[in-house]
């Protein structure tokens, strides 16, 4: 005799709905997403639920990262923006440790911040590695869109000059290593903190 099983959503995406939230809100939050999967998606959207979960997931690791991520973006293309028309130089070392420390900082922060709300390091490296693929899209657009306005001899001489183009979009990617690492590194730090200080709060976004 078989029994029909109750239609789940991928594991992964579970995992990741549990890993980003605190730990206060573990159950409550994943059983209702669980629960509205089960009793209002899979019938009303049949083979489209796992895609709704999949976003509901997107979504909430989309709020743990995108302040981050954007303003990891920021920093890049205003680095990019000084370097190619505002006030290029020959000199990059002062601009690279600036630029260098800022990237730093926001995926140290991207961990530190995930991890101290959900204490674990495993969401701080996840947001890490978000924030930085999040960062190379929109870095990748921006500089598209640059170079799409304005490619003269003269930009591209000084796009030559800091790096290449190959640096331009290849860099956004391979930063996502290293500062994933650093994302661990702040997530260590999140996950001790946060009961030294009391992190536990209301969670108001749920997924």
């Amino acid at each position: 005799m078989t029994t029909d099983r109750p239609p789940t959503p991928p594991r992964w995406a579970e995992s990741l709905v549990r890993m980003m939230l605190a730990p206060k809100d573990r159950d409550s939050v994943s059983g209702d997403l669980l629960e509205e999967y089960r009793e209002s998606i899979v019938p009303s959207v049949g083979g489209g639920a796992n895609r709704w979960y999949l976003r509901q997931a997107a979504g909430l690791l989309w709020r743990r990262t995108w302040p981050w991520g954007m303003l990891l973006a920021a920093f890049v293309v205003w680095r990019d923006t000084l370097d190619w028309w505002i006030s290029p130089t020959t000199d990059f070392y002062a601009r690279s440790v600036m630029s260098t420390a800022a990237a730093a900082g926001c995926f140290t922060m991207a961990g530190l911040s995930s991890a101290w709300l959900s204490r674990s390091v495993r969401a701080g490296a996840v947001a890490g590695c978000a924030t930085g693929a999040l960062a190379a899209v929109l870095i990748e657009l921006a500089s598209l869109v640059a170079l799409a306005v304005q490619h003269d001899a003269h930009t591209m001489r000084m796009i030559a000059a800091s790096g290449g183009l190959g640096e331009v979009f290849l860099l956004p990617l391979l930063v996502i290593v290293p500062g994933t690492l650093c994302a661990i590194l702040g997530g260590i730090v999140g996950k001790a903190a946060a009961p030294i200080y009391g992190a536990s709060r209301p969670n108001t976004n749920s997924a």
